[in-house]
C-alpha cells in the first residue's frame, strides 16, 4: 500500500525492524539498571520515529545516544543525571543547529574522516553484534546443545537464514529473525516475568524531577563532552552523507542544520517526558536501508509499534521486548555494520585506506569520539604534506 511518499509492505515492515539490535540492548539496559520510565521511554522513540519520518519523507533511524548510554547503564547512573545529559545536549544542538555553527563545523570536515567513521561505527557494530552471539543468555532453558552454546547455534542460524533472504521480497529476511526470536523466546522458556498488562499509560511531566547543579555538572563531564564529537561526527555529518548516498534527491530535506535541531528539539521533549538521550545514527540508517526500508513508511511502521507498547503496555512491554534472545539481536548488528562498512568502497588511495584503517583501530581500543579528532589531525596533515603511499 502506498500513502503519498509512505509505502506499508513487507519490505518497509523488515526494514523497520533491522535496528532492534542496537535499540533493545541499550533501552532495556537504561529502563532495568538505571530506572528510566518504561513509558517514556517507549513513548519517545515512537513519536520521534513517526515524527523524523513524516519531515525527512525517508527512512531515519531513532537511537540512544550510545556514549552517554553505554557509560550511563556501566556506572549505574541515576536517573536525574541522564535526565541532565538530555537536556544539555539538546540544547547544544539546538544552538549549533539555530546559529547554523554546525554548517561551518561540517565544512571543515574532509569526506575521507566522514568515510573513517562509517567503517568505524560499522566495525563496531559487527564487533558488538559477535559478542551479543557469543554472549549467554541465562533466560533460555537450554543453555548448549552438546559443547556448543546455544547462541552461537542460534546466531549461526540467524546468519544463514539471512544470507539466504536478504534479498526475498517475500519473505524479508528481519521479519523471520525477528519472528524466529519471539518463537525462540516462548518455547524456549525465557520467562516473563509479572503479567502483562494491557490499560492506558501516559507520560509523565518531569518524572525525575529537576536537576540540580551537581547533576548537571556531571552530565555535563562524563556524558555530554564524551558524546559530542561522535554525535557530530556520526549523527549528523555521516548520517546526512549516508542519506543522499541511499535516497538521493529524496533525501533534500536532510541537512546539518535540520538534523542538529530534530535531534536538540527531540531531546529537550525527552527531558520533559522523561525519555532517553536519542540522535539519529548512521548505523541505523545502513540497518534499515540493508533490510528492506527505502520510504518513511518503515518510521511510522516501527514508530507506531513502540508507541503502542508505551501507551498500551507500559512497564510491562519489556516483558515482551526482552523476549528476543541477544544471540539473533547480534545477527542483525552485524549486517547492518557491514552494510556501512561497504561505504569504503570508493576510496582508492592507499594513503586514505590506511587512515581509515588507522581510524578503526582507534574507534575499537578508545572510542569513535577520539578517532574522529585524530582522523581530522591526520587528514589535514596529509593534504598540507601531500604525503603518500
Amino acid at each position: 500500500m502506498k500513502l503519498g511518499p509512505f509505502q506499508f509492505n513487507r519490505l518497509e515492515f523488515a526494514g523497520s525492524l533491522a535496528d532492534l539490535g542496537t535499540l533493545l540492548p541499550l533501552l532495556i539496559g537504561l529502563i532495568v539498571i538505571n530506572g528510566l520510565n518504561p513509558t517514556s521511554v517507549l513513548f519517545m522513540i515512537g513519536i520521534f520515529y513517526i515524527l523524523s519520518g513524516t519531515y525527512y519523507r525517508i527512512p531515519v533511524s531513532v537511537q540512544p545516544m550510545k556514549i552517554i548510554a553505554a557509560y550511563a547503564i556501566a556506572m549505574g547512573m541515576s536517573q536525574v543525571e541522564i535526565s541532565a545529559s538530555t537536556i544539555i545536549i539538546g540544547v547544544i544542538l539546538l544552538v549549533l543547529g539555530i546559529t547554523k555553527l554546525i554548517r561551518l563545523i561540517g565544512k571543515y570536515i574532509p569526506h575521507i574522516v566522514v568515510r573513517g567513521v562509517q567503517f568505524g561505527v560499522g566495525s563496531i557494530l559487527i564487533y558488538k553484534g559477535i559478542s551479543l552471539v557469543l554472549k549467554s543468555d541465562p533466560d533460555l532453558v537450554i543453555q548448549n546443545v552438546g559443547p556448543v552454546s546455544i547462541g552461537i547455534i542460534l546466531g549461526g542460524i540467524g546468519v544463514i537464514l539471512t544470507l539466504i533472504l536478504l534479498k526475498n521480497k517475500r519473505f524479508p529476511a528481519a521479519i523471520v529473525i525477528v519472528f524466529l526470536g519471539i518463537m525462540v523466546g516462548i518455547f524456549m522458556g525465557k520467562p516473563i516475568d509479572g503479567e502483562i498488562q494491557v490499560g492506558i499509560y501516559l507520560p509523565k511531566l518531569f518524572p525525575y524531577g529537576i536537576p540540580g547543579k551537581t547533576d548537571l555538572l556531571i552530565g555535563l563531564t562524563l556524558l555530554v563532552i564524551p558524546q559530542i564529537p561522535m554525535t557530530t561526527s556520526n549523527a549528523i555529518i555521516s548520517n546526512c552523507d549516508l542519506s543522499r548516498e541511499y535516497f538521493g534527491k529524496k533525501a533534500k530535506k536532510m541537512s546539518y542544520t535540520s538534523l542538529a535541531n530534530s535531534m536538540g528539539l527531540g531531546n529537550v521533549v525527552s527531558f520533559i517526558l522523561g525519555g532517553m538521550p536519542m540522535c539519529h545514527g548512521s548505523g541505523g540508517i545502513a540497518a534499515h536501508y540493508r533490510f528492506g526500508s527505502r520510504t518513511a513508511g518503515s518510521n511510522l511502521i516501527i514508530g507506531s509499534i513502540f508507541l503502542g507498547l508505551g501507551l498500551f503496555f507500559g512497564p510491562s512491554a519489556l516483558h515482551l521486548l526482552d523476549l528476543i534472545p541477544l544471540s539473533l539481536l547480534g545477527v542483525l548488528l552485524i549486517f547492518a555494520g557491514i552494510q556501512l562498512c561497504l561505504m569504503i568502497k570508493d576510496v582508492k588511495d592507499k594513503i586514505n585506506l590506511a587512515l581509515i584503517f588507522f581510524m578503526f583501530l582507534v574507534a575499537l581500543t578508545i572510542n569513535l569520539s577520539i578517532s574522529f579528532i585524530l582522523g581530522i589531525i591526520l587528514a589535514y596533515t596529509i593534504k598540507r604534506f601531500k604525503l603518500k603511499i
